[in-house]
């Protein structure tokens, strides 16, 4: 089959990629020109697809990536992978509008749509199928078929694969569910069907506002159990024992991402829209884990005055800058937020992070270093945000005066934990 996958990103590369292993012609369409000038050079900048596949793919004729929208012209299923970020706390869905539009104009008879990109329920039905029907003048689960099927991508994930993840779908109608289920059972091993697009929808909600939830208890009882004189850290572990009836979170520096702070919020305003009731777990949660980088920067100032100075005129070196453990993705990072904070305070503050790509420099607003015995040694305090692995952190042990460990890595009369 004729594939089109928009939006070449951490969701749409694999899935086209993927998609063209098996056996169907893929074009991949992005409308950021460097982006596809990238892909066509066999040069992969989502950590989940190796170069390797890319050229594999390219070489052999079964995908291409293009800006051209002429290009999308009589694919037999598109489907959606386009970027849905907040704005001022409302959803902003213009790139799924604008993809439609263009989807639209390229919709045979026979052909399907299908949206991955996170929403709140009802988009699929309420504004993506009412412009796929205007731009192109047929009408949905009669000419054409449409349906939903949320993204479940885990960056840098090692125990699930891409296609040995279970993949929700759904459609407008029986029609299309079965043609969506058809097309997606022949890339990933389990497809789980649902009987519409509104319940994959909150579906996808629903599971990320479980770990978004979850993370901000934990967040909160960190910062009540130090006054009171008890290891969080051992805490978890201890409750971690039960063989049921619990999932083990850990806190951090706060959330970041893609997917975490963004797509619960959604949830929250469509609630608040339609109904016309706040989701208080929801704006509860997103207020404690707004506020972890405020808490690290406190636990620092703190330490900092123990030992007879002060934030100002400090040197300090943040490790790990990415939002997530081995990712290379600084989108909504909690990172940015403490050094924003330290930086207001009058310390000097630097970054180090083997992962970040060299290019993505420039959406640093601190000086980037190797974490390099002599660059630990010379900072006041260093602060692990991140644990990537390429860290050597017995060094960091060795050679810093003072650790603030927000992740409970390293050990020490010169560490304190998170």
């Amino acid at each position: 089959m004729q594939i089109v996958v928009a939006g070449q990103g951490y969701v749409g590369l694999p899935l086209a990629v993927r998609a063209a292993e098996v056996g169907h012609r893929v074009v991949g369409y992005d409308v950021d020109p460097h982006r596809v000038q990238q892909l066509a050079a066999g040069q992969s900048y989502v950590e989940d697809v190796a170069s390797s596949r890319l050229r594999a793919v390219l070489d052999s004729g079964v995908y291409s990536a293009t800006a051209d929208a002429a290009a999308l012209a009589g694919f037999d299923i598109a489907v959606i992978t386009v970027p849905t970020p907040l704005r001022d706390g409302v959803p902003d869905l213009t790139y799924i509008e604008s993809c439609a539009q263009t989807l639209g104009e390229h919709l045979r008879p026979g052909a399907t749509v299908v949206l991955e990109s996170t929403t709140y329920p009802g988009t699929t039905e309420e504004l993506l199928l009412p412009i796929l029907e205007k731009t192109s003048g047929l009408k949905g689960g009669v000419d054409f078929l449409a349906g939903f099927s949320p993204e479940r991508i885990a960056p840098g994930n090692k125990r699930w694969s891409f296609d040995g993840t279970p993949k929700l779908v759904s459609g407008i109608d029986a029609k299309s569910l079965d043609t969506i289920k058809g097309f997606y059972d022949g890339i990933f091993q389990t497809t789980v069907p649902v009987s519409g697009t509104k319940v994959a929808e909150l579906a996808k909600l629903i599971e990320n506002t479980f770990r978004f939830v979850n993370i901000s208890m934990v967040n909160e009882m960190a910062m009540l159990a130090a006054p009171l004189g008890v290891n969080i850290w051992e805490a978890i572990d201890a409750a971690a024992t039960k063989p049921f009836g619990f999932t083990r979170f850990t806190p951090g520096p706060g959330v970041g991402g893609h997917c975490l702070p963004v797509d619960p919020l959604f949830l929250s305003w469509k609630v608040q829209q339609e109904l016309g009731v706040p989701f208080r777990f929801v704006e509860l949660a997103d207020d404690v884990n707004r506020h972890m980088p405020d808490y690290v920067v406190r636990r620092l100032v703190e330490a900092l005055d123990k030992r007879g100075m002060t934030i100002n005129g400090s040197r300090i070196l943040l490790l790990g800058l990415t939002y997530k453990y081995n990712a290379t993705d600084l989108r909504n990072s909690p990172s940015a937020r403490v050094a924003e904070l330290l930086i207001n305070l009058g310390a000097e503050v630097r970054g180090a992070d083997p992962n970040i790509p060299d290019g993505d420099d420039t959406k640093l607003i601190v000086t980037r270093v190797d974490a390099i015995p002599e660059e630990i040694t010379a900072s006041d305090a260093v602060v692990l945000l991140m644990d990537h692995t390429r860290f050597d952190l017995p060094m960091v042990e060795k050679n810093a005066p003072y650790v603030l460990d927000c992740r409970n890595r390293l050990s020490g009369p010169n560490v304190e934990t998170l």
